[in-house]
């Protein structure tokens, strides 16, 4: 049975040190939030999985929270790189992080291999790349039927996959509208899944091209208004790139990092509060 939950039971509840711990949106329902509060948490040891690893993972690597990234690409979106990535992966700051890289093609088959039950994902890919060079994950099988050489990569299985979506009902099922990425997967291949969302409904109703999850896979429902802020969500509110462009800024330095990080996370007590501060309406 789906429970309903504040986001900081559910992340004090379902995450715990050393996790394999996956939050996944596409372009618009990133869980901002809820990388906040794991950040809030001080969570550690966690190996992070996401195709697109953006702004909160830049602030989840700065914090100290994660030793290993599995991901497909990485940046600050329309603006540049992300800094605290960069610095963790250059100069070890504030700790040493492993990279794990693939394409988006590779990581999308993985999470769907693990959504099946299977132990790795087959595709054509990586002809003419130095990514096998650098990952020994990727391997090279011949097809039983025809010969052919494929590329293999490991299914991918996090403990918890966290998502953000517009809506659930009282029962536990979520809909996702617009733009959608790997969250069904990815939410079908973890042990645990948590899902904050916009609102909560009566019933969620069958729409054209939503992606509907039944309860049966969601453990924890939380309600958090603009979750996903400063990304977008469909329908709800649009993206702050002001916010994007200023990041840049505070990403590169590790002093105002550090100052950007205890005000508006370690000194307030949940997103409402982080809202609230940044006077985000």
């Amino acid at each position: 049975m789906t429970a309903f939950m504040p986001l900081r039971d559910a992340i004090a509840t379902f995450v715990n040190d050393g996790q394999v711990l996956a939050l996944e949106g596409f372009t618009h329902l990133i869980p901002m939030a809820a990388g906040q509060e794991i950040a809030r948490q001080r969570r550690r040891g966690l190996t992070l999985v996401r195709m697109t690893p953006d702004v909160i993972y830049d602030q989840l690597i700065g914090a100290g929270c994660a030793t290993r990234l599995v991901f497909s690409w990485g940046g600050n979106p329309g603006v540049g790189s992300l800094h605290r990535l960069r610095d963790a992966v250059e100069h070890a700051w504030p700790q040493p992080l492993q990279l794990e890289e693939y394409s988006h093609a590779a990581m999308a088959a993985a999470y769907t291999a693990g959504a099946s039950g299977l132990p790795f994902a087959v595709l054509r890919a990586f002809q003419g790349t130095d990514l096998p060079a650098n990952n020994r994950n990727i391997r090279r099988v011949a097809c039983p039927f025809t010969g052919e050489e494929l590329a293999a990569v490991p299914a991918l299985r996090p403990d918890v996959t966290i998502i953000h979506a517009q809506q659930a009902d009282r029962v536990g099922n979520v809909r996702i509208r617009g733009i959608v990425g790997v969250q069904k997967e990815a939410v079908l291949a973890a042990r645990i899944a948590i899902v904050t969302v916009e609102e909560i409904v009566e019933r969620v109703t069958d729409e054209m091209n939503a992606v509907v999850l039944p309860s049966l896979v969601v453990h924890a429902v939380c309600h958090v208004p603009r979750g996903a802020y400063p990304s977008y969500a469909h329908g709800w509110y649009d993206r702050d790139n002001a916010f994007y462009e200023a990041w840049d800024g505070i990403a590169r330095d590790r002093d105002a990092f550090a100052r950007w990080m205890e005000r508006h996370v370690h000194a307030t007590p949940d997103w409402a509060a982080y809202l609230r501060l940044a006077d985000v309406r």
